[in-house]
């Protein structure tokens, strides 16, 4: 009996020394990642903090809405951002009109269609895809895309809204590809057996099931990509014409909120430079909006 209470009494504390091991490991990686939680959030409430301390003058001068609804942007006097408001928009909402419906066919075709030699040669191209610099895509746009709409529509420059809205597009490919591919693999195939078992096409279980199931996913990609042709500036300097006027056409050159940015920040000085960062206050907002509706989607398909 005491030989057997030892060798209970020795796996018991051999067992507690493990859990009490187990139990500091825990503690250690929930400190880890709530450290690099705070991080993050400091680090975005850092940046808003001083986008937002640099505006304040010009939002002092000019005025919000001076500065946001004015369509003449000619500092020192006038700080109008409206017609970058319209560019960015424009070219967004154009590239995400081009983009996103091939791009959610190109991922329905590697998910689904594809045989899996094929599937594993379009998915690596993809991913190159993504890895090509922003300045890359601008000098295809600048050397083939912008000559093209010139001799197309013959207008006395290619550099135009229209340039600005294919180049994003292609650029946005690659994100909504990967981010709505990996949806598609994730959703259970019991689906797609029981559906297919009942009678139902392929095309029609794709379409009609797979779809919808990984809508979170799908929607996840666009929002990125939105995002990404919303923020996308070295190649949209190089492709639109950045005038600063209001575009009244596709065929009309525009700048970016990023390009306004980019193109004066480096001699901007006094009001001028706090308008600049007040254009990044307004961009920040834009950005914020769509992580919103990111939210509130996810948040409505939950139910």
């Amino acid at each position: 009996m005491t030989i057997a209470s030892e060798q209970v009494n020795n796996v018991s504390d051999s067992s507690l020394t493990k859990r009490t091991r187990v139990d500091w490991r825990e503690k250690i990686f929930h400190a880890l990642f709530l450290f690099s939680a705070i991080v993050g959030v400091l680090s975005l409430a850092t940046i808003g903090y001083f986008i937002f301390r640099e505006s304040i003058p010009a939002l002092s001068a000019a005025g919000f809405t001076d500065i946001v609804f004015g369509s003449e942007w000619l500092p020192p006097a006038l700080y109008g951002i409206a017609p970058m408001i319209v560019a960015s928009l424009a070219s967004t909402a154009g590239a995400v009109l081009l983009g996103v419906p091939v791009a959610v066919l190109t991922a329905v075709f590697i998910a689904e269609v594809a045989p899996k030699w094929l599937a594993n040669i379009i998915r690596p191209a993809v991913e190159l895809l993504a890895g090509i610099p922003s300045v890359v895509y601008g000098f295809f746009g600048l050397v083939i895309i912008v000559p093209l709409i010139q001799d197309i529509f013959n207008v006395p420059a290619g550099n135009t809204l229209l340039a600005g809205v294919i180049v994003l597009a292609v650029m946005i490919l690659p994100t909504v590809i990967t981010v709505s591919e990996t949806s598609l693999r994730a959703v259970p195939r019991a689906y797609k057996e029981g559906s297919l078992a009942l009678g139902a096409s392929s095309m029609f279980t794709i379409f009609k099931l797979l779809v919808p199931a990984a809508r979170s996913g799908i929607m996840t990609g666009v929002i990125l990509g939105i995002a990404r042709a919303l923020g996308e500036t070295m190649a949209i300097i190089m492709v639109m014409g950045n005038a600063p006027a209001m575009p009244e056409g596709i065929l009309d050159s525009a700048r970016t909120l990023t390009a306004n940015i980019a193109l004066e920040m480096s001699y901007a000085t006094g009001v001028h430079a706090s308008a600049l960062y007040a254009t990044g206050v307004v961009l920040l907002i834009f950005i914020m909006l769509l992580n919103g509706a990111l939210l509130y989607l996810n948040r409505e398909k939950a139910r």
